[in-house]
């Protein structure tokens, strides 16, 4: 059963949990919470989305000891917090990174999420970035205008959720690719509204601006 809150939802699971022997001296659902934290805490799930917080535990069933283990496993339905955006959504994240091939954006707890350069407003083009090396800034030509709107990092960003994939594990990875991410996000900023929040709060400002008599 999942019950969607925008980005975050909650997500109920089952797990068979291995107790360690010294963690018997607490409350039961004390001692299992604090398992299901090591095990989920930030890690992906797939298929489910980023866990966030254990929200709460429905059962702890069926505690055994196998032979010659000495761990007592138990049947745990617990519930999780877990950050998955759905298609469509608007979020505000900060800017990670401009290179040539687009954006890379934060949410803090979360910094797998792409802008790919046919997701950026049209036309746009990059230059070097003179302070990072490697890097560049995209700008943004604004239509029937002369004015180019910089993407430099100090404002938030607005984007458009475009999609969410998992992919699967590589069996290897060569030494030069960037780190594997279980879970990213593609985002879109080519629509009005969406971008820096400063291009659309100038813009509301010049239109408020009396005119000349």
């Amino acid at each position: 059963m999942d019950v969607k809150i925008q980005m975050f939802y909650l997500s109920r699971i089952e797990h068979t949990l291995r107790l360690p022997p010294h963690l018997l001296s607490l409350r039961l659902e004390d001692a299992v919470r604090g398992e299901l934290e090591k095990l989920f805490l930030d890690k992906v799930i797939a298929n489910l989305g980023l866990c966030i917080s254990v929200h709460s535990i429905q059962s702890i069933k069926d505690g055994f000891i196998l032979p010659n283990d000495g761990h007592p496993t138990f049947r745990v339905e617990f519930t999780l917090i877990l950050f998955r955006p759905f298609v469509g959504e608007i979020i505000v994240a900060k800017l990670k990174e401009s290179t040539a091939n687009g954006l890379r954006l934060s949410l803090e707890f979360f910094d797998d999420i792409y802008v790919p350069v046919h997701l950026l407003p049209v036309p746009s083009h990059s230059v070097p970035d003179p302070g990072k090396r490697d890097r560049v800034m995209w700008i943004w030509k604004f239509p029937d205008s002369d004015e180019e709107l910089v993407i430099d990092g100090i404002d938030q960003i607005k984007f458009q959720v475009h999609s969410v994939n998992f992919p699967p594990i590589p069996i290897e990875q060569p030494e030069d690719s960037k780190p594997f991410a279980p879970m990213v996000v593609t985002g879109s900023i080519d629509f009005d509204g969406l971008g820096p929040v400063s291009w659309w709060v100038d813009a509301e400002d010049k239109d408020e601006e009396p005119e000349d008599p």
